[in-house]
C-alpha cells in the first residue's frame, strides 16, 4: 500500500478516526483537532471512506487523473495550413471546431503562436574588418544635465528637479576590428565641435598604434556638413555614412553607447551629472582594458589590439 512520507496519518491512522466518529459519536472537528490535521482532511478520508472502504484511505499517486485534449494528426495539419495562410487562433479553433485554448496550446508547442513567426528570419550580415584603424564607429547620444539626485531614485518628489539645465553630448568612437573605445562628453554636436572630437579621437588611436583610415558615422547634420568632409581629408580618412533610416549599419556604436550607459551614465546614482563626467576616465580604462568582450573571443580591446599588431 502506497503512503506518502510526509503524510500526518497513515492509512490504519485514518481508518482510526473514521470508526470513532461513526461508531462513536466523536465530533469530527475534535478528532482532527487531536489528529494535527484540518476538518476539511478529515471530511475527505470520510468521502472517501464511504466511496470505497479502507482501501480508499491509501495515499493516491500525484499523477494526472484527465488527459489534455488535443487534436488528432488530420486536424493538427489543417491547423498548421490555416495557420501559414495567417488565420488567427480563434478562426482556426472555430474552423476545426475545437477548443481556443486547445489550439492555442499546441501552436505555442510547434512556434506558430505568433502570426510574427510567420514571417522568414532577416539575414543578419554581421562584418568585422581585420586591421585596426580600417574602421572607425562614430556616434553620438545625448544625456540629461541635472545638479541633484532625481525622483526615480529617491522616490521623493519634494526635493525639486532638475529640470532647465539642460544637455551634453556624448561622442564615440570605437575601433571596429578591436573595440578600443575613445569618448568625450561635450557641449553640444555642432559641427565644429564633431570636427574637434575627430581630430582628437584619431590622435588618440594614433597614440595606441592605430592609423585611421575611414570613418563611419550616421546621416546627421554635422556628419554631413563640408567640415566634417575637408576634416576628413586633411586626416587621410575615407568619410562612409550609413544608408537613412537604418542605424543597425552602424551596429558597433549604437551597442557601445549602450554598454556604457547600462555601465557608467546609470550604474550608480551620480549626485551631479558632473560627477558621471569624472568617472568617465576610469570607466573607458575598465572598458579598454580589463573588460573581457565575447565578440573578441573573451579578450579585452587591448589584448585583441596587441595580437593584431604583433600578426602584422
Amino acid at each position: 500500500m502506497h503512503s506518502h512520507p510526509l503524510a500526518r496519518l497513515t492509512p490504519i491512522s485514518r481508518e482510526r478516526l473514521i470508526r470513532r466518529h461513526l461508531d462513536e459519536g466523536v465530533p469530527l472537528k475534535a478528532l482532527a483537532a487531536q489528529a494535527g490535521i484540518s476538518l476539511r482532511t478529515a471530511y475527505k478520508w470520510l468521502s472517501r471512506f464511504r466511496a470505497g472502504g479502507v482501501a480508499a484511505l491509501a495515499d493516491r499517486r500525484s499523477v494526472r487523473r484527465t488527459q489534455r485534449r488535443t487534436l488528432d494528426p488530420q486536424q493538427l495539419q489543417q491547423a498548421v495550413d490555416l495557420r501559414h495562410q495567417r488565420c488567427t487562433l480563434r478562426r482556426i479553433a472555430r474552423a476545426l471546431c475545437a477548443p481556443l485554448s486547445t489550439v492555442g496550446r499546441l501552436m505555442k508547442g510547434l512556434g506558430l503562436g505568433r502570426l510574427k513567426n510567420l514571417d522568414p528570419k532577416r539575414l543578419v550580415r554581421r562584418y568585422q574588418w581585420e586591421r585596426p584603424g580600417d574602421m572607425i564607429h562614430v556616434d553620438i547620444k545625448q544625456l540629461a544635465r541635472f545638479e541633484r539626485v532625481g525622483h526615480r531614485i529617491t522616490g521623493d518628489r519634494r526635493q525639486g528637479s532638475s529640470r532647465g539645465a539642460g544637455y551634453e553630448k556624448v561622442h564615440v568612437a570605437i575601433d571596429d576590428a578591436t573595440r578600443l573605445a575613445y569618448v568625450e562628453v561635450l557641449a553640444d554636436e555642432q559641427k565644429e565641435t564633431t570636427v574637434g572630437f575627430l581630430a582628437r579621437a584619431v590622435g588618440w588611436f594614433s597614440e595606441q598604434g592605430i592609423t585611421c583610415r575611414r570613418i563611419l558615422s550616421d546621416n546627421g547634420p554635422s556628419y554631413r556638413s563640408g567640415d566634417w568632409r575637408k576634416a576628413c581629408r586633411a586626416l587621410d580618412l575615407k568619410p562612409i555614412r550609413t544608408k537613412p533610416y537604418t542605424p543597425q549599419t552602424n551596429g558597433k556604436a549604437e551597442r557601445f553607447i549602450k554598454t556604457i550607459l547600462a555601465e557608467w551614465a546609470y550604474v550608480i546614482a551620480y549626485q551631479t551629472s558632473d560627477e558621471r563626467n569624472r568617472w568617465l576616465p576610469r570607466y573607458l580604462g575598465i572598458y579598454n582594458g580589463s573588460r573581457c568582450h565575447m565578440a573578441l573571443g573573451g579578450l579585452t580591446p587591448q589584448q585583441c589590439l596587441q595580437r593584431l599588431l604583433i600578426a602584422e
